[in-house]
């Protein structure tokens, strides 16, 4: 018998997490190895678990989808990552494929359409949606280049300070959530806003509607 796929389940929202999770389990080839609630929890998790296949939703606080997929392929090269979003739009899935994932499918799909992504892309195949393919097939047809990173030249924490900016955070609660001093918030704050060009929070939220960075 085979090895049964390690899958590890990142979705914010607990009902839709324990319906996979129910799902991934009725099926004797997978293993559902942990759960995350979150981008920053999907990251450490990946990290620590070493899965085969990743499950992730690209709408999850702290560290959205986009950012969250781009940190476990440098930091776990070897996990397959399988987007499992409500978002069809063009523009998602191309930022998702730049950022490395390994398969796309919109939430309604049929349960077998998972499990049969899971064993596509724990097998080395890619595995995307009729609406994923009909994306890629029309960025072909017009010759679009994958979309440029929405986040520039910003660090990693940069990164995070932006995302929980724009999810409404005071500095003082993101410096608990990230534990650095508020201080320090500030200051990233500052040189991200340069970074970007942008000049106050409401040009920044603008800025993380106009890339769909806004969960």
């Amino acid at each position: 018998m085979s090895t049964p796929v390690r899958v590890l389940v990142a979705d914010d929202h607990t009902i839709v997490r324990d319906g996979l999770v129910g799902i991934l389990r009725g099926d004797a080839g997978i293993q559902v190895v942990g759960e995350a609630s979150d981008g920053a929890e999907a990251l450490e998790k990946a990290v620590k678990l070493r899965p085969d296949v990743i499950l992730l939703d690209i709408s999850m606080p702290r560290l959205n989808g986009l950012e969250a997929a781009r940190r476990i392929r440098e930091a776990v090269p070897t996990a397959r990552i399988l987007v499992l979003t409500m978002y069809e739009d063009e523009e998602y899935v191309l930022k998702m494929v730049r950022s490395g994932v390994s398969g796309y499918l919109l939430k309604e799909s049929a349960a077998s359409d998972l499990l049969a992504a899971i064993h596509a892309l724990r097998a080395g195949q890619r595995y995307f949606g009729p609406q994923a393919q009909r994306a890629l097939a029309e960025s072909l047809e017009k010759e679009l280049p994958l979309p440029e990173d929405p986040y520039g030249s910003l660090t990693d924490r940069e990164r995070e300070v932006f995302q929980l900016v724009v999810e409404g955070k005071t500095n003082a609660q993101i410096a608990e959530l990230l534990c650095i001093s508020p201080k320090t918030v500030d200051n990233h704050r500052t040189r991200l806003m340069e970074k970007l060009g942008l000049h106050s929070g409401a040009e920044l939220v603008r800025y993380a509607a106009r890339h769909k960075l806004l969960r």
